[in-house]
C-alpha cells in the first residue's frame, strides 16, 4: 500500500514546493544578483557569492576561516520530525561541502499558526535539534515567523583551515568527477506527494534524505580533492556548470550515474519534479547530449541533501576512493573534466 504518515496531517499538502525543489531557478537568480552595485570589498572575505559556492568563508586569522551558510525549505515529507532532520542535514551539508566542520546552528522557522498545530512545529524543531546533536553541535536559538506555508532550516556556522578549504570552481583538466550519492530525490519526493511510493521504499528514502555529509570534513584534508560541492536544488547539471567555470567541460558517462531505486520506472511513467523543468530551461543551452527525457530529468532533478560532488586528481584518486569505501560511503566515478575548447560546459555521453 502507498506510504501514509501516522499523523492525519500531511505537511506536504501545505507547501507548493518540496525540499530543494523550492529553489529559485538559476536564470532567475542571476537576474536577482545583477541588481544593484558591486558587493562591498572585504579583504578578509575568502569566498562570497561571486562563485555561487555553498557558503561564505571569512578569514579569522591564524590559518583559520569561519564558514557561514543558511538553508531552509518547505516540507518534502509529511512527518514533522523527519522534516526537521532532513532540513537540518541539508543545511549542515554546505559546511561539509567546503571541507569544514560545523560549530553551531540557529533555526529558521516559518509556520502557518492558524492552520497547523504549534506542537507540530515543535516536532520539526526537535528533529532539527536531533540532527545537530548527531553532528556534534548545539542548536543554539533561531527565529520564527507566521507564514502562509511551513518552512524550516538552519543558519550554520563552521570552521575550516585555509589548507583544507574546498571551493566549487577550482577543478583542473583531467580531474575525475565523483558523486557520493544516488540521484533522484526530486522524482521520488514528487511520487511520494502523489501517493505512488510504498511504505518500505518511503522509509529508505527518508533515511537517504536525512544522512549527514560529514565525510566532507575528511575530504577537505585531501590534496587530491581539487574542488567540491554538494548536489542540491540546481541538480547535477547545475552544479557541474558551477564547477566547470569558463574553462572546463564536465564530460559525463550517463550509464555511470547512480539512481535511487524506482527512479527509472517513475521517469518512464512521466513522474518528475517541476523544479527539474525550471532547471533545464535555465541551462539547457549549456548542456549537450541530454536531449532524451531520462538524462534530461535526471541531470536537472533538484536534490534535497544530495551527495558530494568531487573533482579528484587521478594521481591520488585511488587513495581517496579507498578511504570512501572504508568509511562505508558509496561513490561513483561518473566522468572527467576536460578542456572546454568547442565543447559544451556539460557534455553527456
Amino acid at each position: 500500500m502507498p506510504y501514509n504518515t501516522p499523523s492525519p496531517i500531511r505537511l506536504t499538502h501545505y507547501s507548493s514546493g518540496a525540499g530543494c525543489g523550492c529553489k529559485i531557478a538559476p536564470a532567475v537568480l542571476e537576474t536577482i544578483l545583477r541588481v544593484g552595485g558591486p558587493p562591498f570589498d572585504d579583504p578578509h572575505l575568502m569566498v562570497g557569492y561571486g562563485s555561487r559556492d555553498d557558503a561564505a568563508v571569512y578569514d579569522i586569522g591564524n590559518g583559520e576561516a569561519l564558514i557561514s551558510t543558511v538553508d531552509f525549505f518547505s516540507p518534502i515529507v509529511d512527518d514533522a520530525m523527519d522534516f526537521g532532520r532532513i532540513a537540518a542535514a541539508n543545511a549542515l551539508s554546505d559546511v561539509y561541502a567546503m571541507g569544514g566542520t560545523p560549530l553551531m546552528a540557529v533555526a529558521v522557522l516559518g509556520w502557518p499558526v492558524e492552520k497547523l498545530p504549534a506542537a507540530m512545529a515543535g516536532q520539526v524543531v526537535e528533529g532539527g535539534r536531533q540532527k545537530c546533536a548527531e553532528a556534534g553541535i548545539v542548536l543554539a536559538g533561531g527565529h520564527s515567523i507566521d507564514s502562509p506555508e511551513p518552512f524550516f532550516g538552519l543558519a550554520v556556522s563552521g570552521r575550516v583551515g585555509h589548507d583544507h578549504l574546498k571551493r566549487n570552481d577550482t577543478a583542473q583538466t583531467g580531474d575525475l568527477i565523483v558523486l557520493t550519492r544516488a540521484l533522484g530525490s526530486g522524482v521520488l519526493s514528487t511520487a511520494m506527494k502523489r501517493g505512488l511510493v510504498q511504505e518500505k521504499e518511503s522509509r529508505a528514502f527518508i533515511r537517504h534524505l536525512s544522512a549527514l555529509n560529514s565525510i566532507g570534513a575528511q575530504l577537505g584534508r585531501s590534496r587530491s580533492v581539487t574542488a567540491m560541492t554538494d548536489v542540491t536544488g540546481f541538480g547535477l547539471f547545475g552544479h557541474l556548470l558551477e564547477m566547470s567555470a569558463s574553462t572546463l567541460s564536465a564530460v559525463i558517462e550517463y550509464d555511470r550515474v547512480p539512481l535511487l531505486e524506482g527512479v527509472q520506472d517513475l521517469l518512464k511513467s512521466g513522474c518528475y519534479a517541476d523544479g527539474a523543468l525550471r532547471n533545464w530551461k535555465s541551462y539547457h543551452n549549456q548542456v549537450s547530449g541530454a536531449e532524451a527525457l531520462a538524462p534530461m530529468m535526471v541531470g536537472s532533478d533538484p536534490q534535497t541533501n544530495g551527495g558530494l560532488l568531487l573533482a579528484l586528481d587521478p594521481n591520488g584518486g585511488d587513495e581517496v576512493l579507498g578511504m570512501l569505501k572504508d568509511q562505508g560511503v558509496a561513490c561513483s566515478v561518473i566522468g572527467r573534466f576536460e578542456a572546454r575548447g568547442s565543447r559544451s560546459a556539460v557534455q553527456v555521453r
